[in-house]
Order: C-alpha cells, then sequence, then structure tokens
C-alpha cells in the first residue's frame, strides 16, 4: 500500500511544503484536504475520491475550493468529503458561502460514520482529539496492515489517544512545535516534537513520520530529528509528494 504525502505543513503553506492532505491513491482515500489537495490529480488511480476531514479550519479543509482542477484533470465521477456534522455545517455556511466561493465545489458533504468499509478490506475509524473546535485521528486498518493520523492536538505520554493508535505499522503524527514551546503548543492544541516520539514509542509503533510541520521552519535541521531517534528509532521527518510504502 502507498501513502503519498500532499502537503506536511500546518497553518499556512512556505516554498517547500503545502497544509495538510494525505492521499492512498489505491484506495481513493484522501486524509484532509489542505492546500495540498491540488496535487491529488499527479497521483488519481480510482473514479471516485472520499476526502476526510478531522475538522474545519482552513488549513486542513480549504482544498475543497480545489476540486474543479482536480477533477477536471483526473475525470472523476464523484468527490465525497467526509466530517463531523458541525464541522460540515461551518465549511458550508462559510467556506462555501456564495460572497467568498460562490459556485459549489463538485463534492458531496456527507456526515462521517462511525466506521466505514473502504476498498481492499480496509476499514477507517475515528477518535475524537483535544483540540480548539475539536478535531478527529483516523486509523486505517487492512488484514495485515494499520495506519493512524493524528493531527492537531497535544500530545503526552498517557493521553486517551493512545490506545487508538496501539500497534499500527505507520502513524502520521503532527510536530508543530519545539519543545522548549510547550506552553504554546498547550494553548493552541498542538504538539510538540518531543511529544509526539514519546507517543510513537508508548504506542509501539511501527515507524513514526511527523507532518504538520512549522512553515516557518527554514530547515528540517531545526527538527532535531537525531535527538528525536534517540527516543524512537524509526522516526522521519514527511515532506511534499513524499511516497510512503508500508
Amino acid at each position: 500500500m502507498k501513502l503519498v504525502l500532499l502537503g506536511t505543513t500546518g497553518y499556512h503553506p512556505n516554498d517547500r511544503r503545502q497544509t495538510a492532505s494525505f492521499m492512498l491513491p489505491q484506495l481513493g482515500v484522501v486524509l484532509d484536504a489542505g492546500t495540498g489537495l491540488y496535487r491529488a490529480s499527479d497521483y488519481v488511480q480510482t473514479d471516485s475520491l472520499d476526502v476526510f476531514l478531522t475538522h474545519a479550519h482552513l488549513d486542513h479543509c480549504i482544498g475543497l475550493t480545489f476540486l474543479f482542477d482536480v477533477q477536471h484533470r483526473s475525470k472523476l465521477a464523484r468527490v465525497t468529503a467526509y466530517a463531523e456534522p458541525d464541522k460540515l455545517q461551518a465549511i458550508q455556511r462559510h467556506l462555501l458561502a456564495e460572497l467568498l466561493f460562490p459556485v459549489h465545489p463538485p463534492v458531496e458533504l456527507q456526515p462521517l460514520p462511525r466506521e466505514m468499509a473502504l476498498a481492499d478490506g480496509a476499514r477507517l475509524t475515528h477518535f475524537p482529539l483535544k483540540h480548539p473546535g475539536g478535531s478527529l485521528g483516523f486509523r486505517i486498518d487492512w488484514p495485515g496492515r494499520s495506519l493512524a493520523y493524528v493531527t492537531d492536538t497535544t500530545a503526552a505520554v498517557g493521553a486517551a489517544y493512545v490506545e487508538k493508535i496501539r500497534g499500527v505499522d505507520l502513524l502520521l503524527h503532527e510536530a508543530y512545535f519545539s519543545d522548549d514551546e510547550a506552553e504554546q503548543a498547550e494553548l493552541t492544541g498542538h504538539s510538540c516534537l518531543g511529544a509526539a516520539v514519546q507517543v510513537a514509542a508508548q504506542a509501539k509503533v511501527g515507524r513514526l513520520v511527523l507532518v504538520h510541520i512549522n512553515p516557518l521552519l527554514e530547515d528540517d535541521g531545526e527538527l532535531h530529528l537525531a535527538a528525536a531517534r534517540r527516543v524512537f528509532r524509526n522516526t522521519e521527518i514527511g515532506v511534499d509528494r513524499m511516497e510512503i510504502e508500508f
């Protein structure tokens, strides 16, 4: 199974990264619709897309307005976006308001079910995360492999979501703040690198890929990967258009 990182930063894009979006081309599944979503057309392998939104903050949903181009280039027959009902309502009333975006993009908005069967025997489930306005984490299980995506929450050893991601083969986890910015992370509902790595170790995941990277970082060296790997060896930094086989 291949995962494509369409966008790996948070808040706003920079010269190297678009905001959060992650694609499983074989399944026609996208996790979050940040600015990176416009790249989906380069990887489409199906005639439809299912987009699952963690929440409705703009860096995770504004890509819905890019779907005209994605559909045109990929000849998609259907695009459906799933989210919690209050998030869908906010998107419809505000992002897609006539004065902001007068022509509705080619996407059907649907409430996110408790769990959902996907192609290839996969099953998607979700769990709540602590974040202003609320957010969700996602887990996808196949026979013999698993993936979890955790963003926009304050990572901590013993956090309720740790059990939800236990033992996954691949974990995408936010690492927006440095460890000396813990107070700001707590205030804004985001994660520090050190805490994210500790969560991966506690959950005994197979591989950790850091995403939702601070766009103000000028170099990935500022993330101190070597120190992170001393806590959890199989840690790497996600970059845009990275393709991960798992």
